[in-house]
C-alpha cells in the first residue's frame, strides 16, 4: 500500500510526452481519469490539428485513463504516487494508445508461444544554463567515452539520477559517458516488453524533471549539436519460451535459428516504413546519415555496431538481436509495438535474409537500401506499407501521420537550429 496524498495519472501519448493530472489517493481507488481525447489533435506547440480520432470536428470528448489501483508505482516528487494508464474511449479500449497497441504486439508473440524480452539504451546530452541564462553544454572537461566519476560529471548528477531512480525501482543496468561531451548513455535493465518500455518511459521523465528541478536540461534530441554524434534509443530484442529459455541461444543455426532469421528479415523489409515511427522528428535526419553507425542503412551483422540490426556476440541466456535505429523522440510504447509487429511480420511471411553486412558498414556497405533522408518522406513510406500499418493498428497511424505533417508544417523553412529550438524542452 502506498502512503502518498496523492497520485499523478501519467499516459504517453503520439509525440512522447507524458500528459498526465494529479488526483487525491482516494479518488485513485476508482481506478480512472477523465481527459480531453483532444491530447491527439495538438502539435508541440498546441496547434489544433483535425486529425483522424483527435475529437477536434466532434466536439472533443472525453477519454478514460484506466489504471489498476493495485499497480500504483512510487514516484520522484515528494508524497506522490505514480499511476500508469491505458487509455479508453467510449468504454471501449482507444485505438490511439501506444501502450495499448504494445499489449496487443506482445499478444500477437505470446499466440506463437513466445514471450518478448527488452532491454533498452537511452542516449542524452546536458545542458547548464550559461552567463546569458541560455542553454549551453554542460561543462564536462574530462569527459570520453565510457567515461565515469568527477572528470566525466562534475556536478555529480548521475549519482542524483541513479539514487533516485533506485528509490522509484526504476533498474539501471549503467550508466557512462557517451562519445561526445557532456553527452551520457542511460541503459535500464532487461525485463518483459510491457515493463521495459514502461521503466524507460517514466526513467526519462524522472531524470528530466529532477535535472531541471537543479538547473539542468537533460536532452534526448537525435541531433541537438550539428558537430556532434547523435543521441539514439536501441532497442535489445529476444523472446522467452513457455519454458522462459531464450530461444535466440544458440544463434541462427539453433533448433529455433528460423525465427531469428525471420524476426531480423522482418525489420529490415519494413525499415523504411519504421523510421517513419522510430525516426519521428525532423531533427531525427540530421542524425539518420550513412557512416554515423544510427541506423541508417538497411543491414544486418554479427556483433557489427556500423549496422541497423546486430546481433550479439553473446549466446546463452544473453543473446539478442539489437535494433539501432530509433531515436529518444519516439514513443517506446509505439517504437516498441512496431519493431515487434515488423519482427513478426517476417517470421510469418517467411521474408528472405539478405546476407550480414561483413565490410566496415561505413563507407562500405552490401546494400542501397537505407531510410528516408526527411520526415515527410518517412511518412510516405509508414503510410505506404500497409501489412505494417495494418499490424500496428490504422487508427493509430492515420492519427499519428496527422499530427507530423502538421509539424513538418510548422517547421517548413526553419533552420537547423530554430528546429532543435522548437523540440529542445519537450525531448
Amino acid at each position: 500500500m502506498t502512503t502518498a496524498n496523492r497520485v499523478r495519472v501519467l499516459f504517453c501519448d503520439q509525440l512522447n510526452l507524458a500528459r498526465g493530472k494529479y488526483i487525491p489517493i482516494a479518488d485513485a481507488q476508482k481506478g480512472h481519469a477523465r481527459f480531453c481525447v483532444g491530447t491527439f489533435a495538438v502539435t508541440y506547440d498546441k496547434q489544433l490539428v483535425a486529425a483522424p480520432g483527435g475529437g477536434l470536428l466532434t466536439g472533443l470528448p472525453d477519454m478514460e485513463a484506466v489504471f489498476d489501483p493495485a499497480d500504483l508505482r512510487p514516484g520522484w516528487e515528494d508524497d506522490t504516487a505514480i499511476a500508469l494508464a491505458d487509455l479508453h474511449f467510449a468504454g471501449q479500449p482507444f485505438d490511439l494508445c501506444g501502450r495499448s497497441a504494445l499489449k496487443a504486439a506482445i499478444a500477437a508473440w505470446e499466440a506463437r508461444g513466445f514471450s518478448p524480452q527488452v532491454g533498452i539504451e537511452t542516449e542524452a546530452y546536458i545542458y547548464e544554463r550559461g552567463l546569458d541564462g541560455g542553454w549551453v553544454p554542460y561543462d564536462t572537461p574530462g569527459a570520453f567515452v565510457y567515461g565515469t566519476g568527477p572528470f566525466s560529471d562534475p556536478a555529480g548528477l548521475i549519482d542524483v539520477i541513479w539514487q533516485q531512480a533506485a528509490d522509484c525501482g526504476l533498474p539501471i543496468e549503467s550508466i557512462n559517458a557517451e562519445y561526445d561531451a557532456p553527452q551520457f548513455e542511460l541503459t535500464l535493465r532487461y525485463a518483459g516488453a510491457l515493463q521495459a518500455a514502461d521503466d524507460v518511459f517514466l526513467f526519462r521523465q524522472m531524470a528530466r524533471e529532477l535535472l531541471y528541478s537543479r538547473g539542468y536540461l537533460l536532452s534526448f534530441l537525435p541531433k541537438p549539436f550539428a558537430d556532434k554524434s547523435g543521441s539514439g534509443l536501441h532497442f535489445n530484442l529476444s523472446f522467452n519460451d513457455k519454458a522462459g529459455h531464450n530461444i535466440f541461444a544458440d544463434g541462427l543455426a539453433g533448433p529455433r535459428g528460423a525465427v531469428m532469421t525471420g524476426a531480423i528479415a522482418g525489420l529490415l523489409h519494413h525499415h523504411q516504413a519504421l523510421s517513419g515511427i522510430l525516426a519521428p522528428i525532423t531533427n531525427s535526419y540530421a542524425r539518420l546519415q550513412p557512416a554515423s553507425l544510427s541506423g541508417y542503412w538497411a543491414n544486418w551483422g554479427h556483433d557489427h555496431r556500423s549496422v541497423t540490426v546486430r546481433v550479439s556476440g553473446e549466446t546463452g541466456k544473453a543473446a539478442r538481436i539489437e535494433h539501432r535505429m530509433a531515436d529518444c523522440a519516439a514513443s517506446p510504447y509505439f517504437a516498441l509495438a512496431a519493431l515487434l509487429q515488423a519482427a513478426l511480420l517476417g517470421v510469418e511471411q517467411g521474408y528472405a535474409l539478405p546476407a550480414p553486412e561483413l565490410s566496415d558498414g561505413l563507407e562500405t556497405v552490401n546494400t542501397t537500401k537505407h531510410t528516408p533522408h526527411t520526415l515527410p518522406e518517412a511518412l510516405d513510406a509508414l503510410e505506404a506499407d500497409t501489412a505494417l500499418v495494418e499490424r500496428i493498428g490504422r487508427g493509430l497511424i492515420e492519427n499519428y501521420v496527422a499530427i507530423k505533417r502538421d509539424e513538418v508544417r510548422i517547421l517548413e523553412g526553419k533552420s537547423a537550429g530554430e528546429q532543435v529550438a522548437y523540440y529542445l524542452h519537450y525531448i
